[in-house]
């Protein structure tokens, strides 16, 4: 049995977050569903070359473990609803992603689907993440792209799960992580079908994956983005130790030695 680990924080902080846990209600529609089965099979993808030795995810509750895709030796799955489960196994620690309770520089992969758009502290949680990453460590986060036609759906879903969230586009997420020392790795674009919640629709609507690829690749409904910590090493410098001259002060060091035949011993010059 995998150990729980139990967070507590005060009750202020844990109302940053706008309608919760209506999130994974909304996963559970039929709409919900293929979009995370479409995150999925992004993150195989994206996860499977991490060799790393510990690595975490942050999401609420009923979201795909992605974790898992990794290779990591240790995976861990962190919610934020101490009463839920995820969609595909336990989870191992409760937490809030502003306090998370890891040891500085101790985990070498960290996976953020959908927790920045819904928080009031996007930044906090960024530094957070950039405090427990190892050097060189991996971040990976989902988030719904509001350049998109999912984004347009905000204007008459403003409301309702998930076009309550504050959408970020590809361009300001870049921008958080450059001044946290992150660098931008990769990129996927996913799902670019529009929201209906209509299967059969959708269904006829699947040759729009294929096109957008192509013609609108940065128009889909949720972008991948890989980022790398990076940290500059500094490297010493050694003192330059030197012999103390023997020499009084202000006297000009010999640059010759000259040895005279006639006395049999060296003078300088």
């Amino acid at each position: 049995m995998k150990p729980t680990v139990l967070l507590c924080h005060k009750c202020g902080v844990n109302k940053r977050f706008h309608h919760p846990n209506t999130l994974p209600v909304w996963l559970r529609t039929a709409l919900g569903r293929s979009l995370m089965e479409a995150e999925c099979e992004c993150l195989k993808h994206m996860l499977a070359g991490f060799f790393g030795p510990v690595a975490l995810q942050i999401s609420e509750t009923g979201l795909c473990s992605f974790v898992h895709y990794s290779d990591a030796a240790f995976c861990y799955m962190a919610s934020m609803d101490p009463g839920g489960t995820a969609e595909d196994g336990a989870i191992d620690v409760y937490c809030i992603p502003e306090q998370l309770p890891f040891e500085t520089k101790s985990v070498g992969l960290v996976i953020l689907p959908h927790v920045l758009e819904f928080s009031d502290y996007p930044h906090q949680i960024l530094r957070e993440v950039e405090r427990i990453l190892v050097p060189e460590g991996a971040l990976v986060v989902l988030g719904f792209n509001p350049v998109s036609l999912w984004g347009l759906s905000r204007l008459f879903r403003s409301n309702r799960m998930p076009w309550n969230g504050r959408f970020s586009t590809l361009g300001r997420l870049k921008d958080w992580l450059q001044l946290l020392n992150f660098e931008l790795t990769a990129g996927h674009m996913i799902y670019h079908k529009p929201p209906v919640q209509s299967e059969r629709i959708r269904r006829r609507l699947e040759f729009l994956e294929h096109a957008g690829d192509r013609w609108w690749p940065l128009g889909a409904a949720v972008y991948a983005a890989a980022a790398r910590k990076r940290e500059v090493g500094i490297t010493p410098i050694q003192p330059d130790w030197k012999r103390k001259s023997r020499l009084s002060p202000g006297l000009a060091k010999p640059v010759a030695k000259v040895r005279c035949a006639s006395y049999g011993r060296t003078h300088s010059s």
